[in-house]
């Protein structure tokens, strides 16, 4: 795996090494050696899987605060997706830095949330499904939000957003 820097601090875009031979390929998708070489901490406890009917749907911005903080690895497994992380830590040196990638089924880029840093996505297509790897369990009614179109988070959708989910 090659952990590529984000704009904002202790998030990670994730990019496979495949080995490929006649029957296809075989990639490391998650590794705690590789991570913690990496500086990351990140023992999975929960994954979670999200399928999307209709392209243009706005899932997010969430996270949570301490003491139910989480970290995210999150890829798109089907289809494709407009993602976008915002931190909203306020000690740090990112504070309010958003950032947004592509996720999608065919370059099977990765990214890695750290807690305090909201995150959300479109889908790009319909049927589009979405893995989250969490580091702590999801505790109902604990959820923060930043709404998708706040317009000091700068985020530009490329569809018009239906179906909000936040």
């Amino acid at each position: 795996m090659k952990f590529l820097p984000t704009p904002i601090a202790g998030a990670w875009l994730i990019e496979l090494e495949p080995k490929e031979d006649s029957r296809g390929s075989f990639a490391r998708a998650l590794c705690l050696r590789e991570f913690g070489a990496a500086g990351i901490e990140f023992a999975v406890a929960q994954v979670n899987l999200a399928r999307t009917h209709k392209a243009g749907t706005v899932r997010g911005l969430h996270y949570q605060e301490p003491p139910h903080d989480e970290q995210k690895l999150v890829r798109c497994v089907a289809g494709s997706v407009h993602d976008v992380t915002v931190d909203m830590r306020p000690g740090s040196p990112t504070y309010r830095v958003a950032y947004q990638v592509r996720l999608d089924a065919r370059d099977r880029l990765s990214l890695f949330v750290p807690s305090g840093v909201a995150h959300g996505y479109q889908a790009l297509e319909d049927g589009t499904e979405f893995l989250y790897m969490t580091d702590a369990y999801y505790v109902p009614g604990v959820e923060k939000g930043v709404r998708f179109d706040d317009p000091s988070v700068g985020a530009h959708w490329p569809l018009p957003p239906v179906s909000l989910h936040r």
